[in-house]
């Protein structure tokens, strides 16, 4: 497709936050302006655009925000825009302001909301940004790999306690329906057992692990959990009252959303947020900006909604493997 002569685009961030969105708030702006265009910030996501909270993203907006985490855009979920009138009244504050193009940093349910305003008129491109790193057909989310190493600082900081005192910690993470990071947390912080949503597990099972950990000699165990999997305060309960053990629950909570991305969420950010811009300009609409084997690809939002990312067999099984 050619170059499309598009004066005005729009960005803006959509349900939870996630480090590396404002990497990729500067590289969306700073690309769009490199090429001639003017940007409209929408802040807090679709209830802003409904509110016609709009704000113009000249150059120096974007100065000293890419090691921040969170967003400067601020971000909320909108039950109004699940609606057709919602919808209809984003589309037309859109087309009121003159903004020709729109792209969306956030999720599933984001990206659903830009497929309709796509559908209604306005060219959109999403950005996959979610700690989860649940959405589908590509490489990876922003801000998984910050929420990870966010995860391990407090695993290694909490191994030296439970060293020290001879417990067992049960430490909660986020994933309600994903259990990407509590699988990478916890084969990386060499936690005796993973318990994510997505894979049937047996208390029973963890407790006989711990029980022939202790007969060997080890002097404390980890536990990792996602928060869909079970409750930690739960699994704790279940470990004291079957064994003894001196067991202890640390529920690591928005923790895990906070603080600055690492660099390669920076870089990730700044790839697929520039990446955006193109595509806007080539035509493109209703697709997202991702990496596939490292190469950046445009992924139609109906291929991405179909796509569902599971746990890699392999690193469930090496969690296992490497827990006994």
């Amino acid at each position: 497709m050619g170059v499309l002569a598009i004066q005005k685009i729009g960005v803006l961030t959509s349900g939870g936050d996630a480090p590396g969105m404002n990497a990729a708030i500067r590289a969306v702006v700073r690309t769009a302006i490199y090429h001639g265009l003017e940007v409209v910030g929408i802040r807090r996501g679709y209830a802003g655009l409904l509110d016609g909270d709009f704000r113009p993203m000249p150059i120096e907006s974007v100065g000293d925000i890419i090691q921040r985490g969170g967003t400067c855009l601020f971000t909320a979920r909108c039950k109004e825009f699940m609606t057709e009138e919602g919808q209809r009244r984003g589309y037309e504050r859109l087309v009121e302001a003159g903004i020709e193009g729109l792209v969306v940093l956030g999720g599933d349910g984001s990206f659903r909301g830009a497929k309709r305003l796509s559908e209604l008129g306005i060219p959109t491109v999403g950005v996959p940004c979610t700690i989860d790193n649940d959405i589908g057909a590509c490489d990876a989310n922003i801000g998984f790999d910050t929420a990870v190493q966010t995860v391990i600082q407090a695993i290694d900081k909490i191994r030296d306690t439970a060293t020290s005192h001879e417990r067992t910690y049960v430490i909660e993470v986020m994933g309600r329906h994903a259990g990407h990071i509590a699988l990478a947390a916890g084969l990386a912080g060499g936690a005796e057992s993973v318990l994510i949503p997505e894979v049937p597990f047996n208390l029973e099972d963890v407790v006989a692990k711990l029980q022939r950990g202790v007969a060997r000699g080890k002097k404390h165990s980890i536990i990792v959990v996602a928060e869909g999997a079970a409750r930690a305060v739960d699994v704790g309960h279940y470990i004291e009252e079957k064994t003894g053990f001196d067991t202890r629950v640390t529920v690591l909570g928005h923790v895990q959303r906070g603080g600055a991305p690492t660099a390669s969420d920076r870089v990730l950010a700044s790839r697929l947020g520039a990446f955006a811009v193109e595509l806007l300009l080539k035509g493109e609409t209703a697709v997202m900006a991702a990496t596939q084997n490292g190469a950046l690809v445009a992924v139609p939002f109906d291929e991405v909604f179909a796509a569902v990312r599971q746990p890699a067999q392999e690193l469930c099984e090496l969690a296992e493997i490497l827990s006994n």
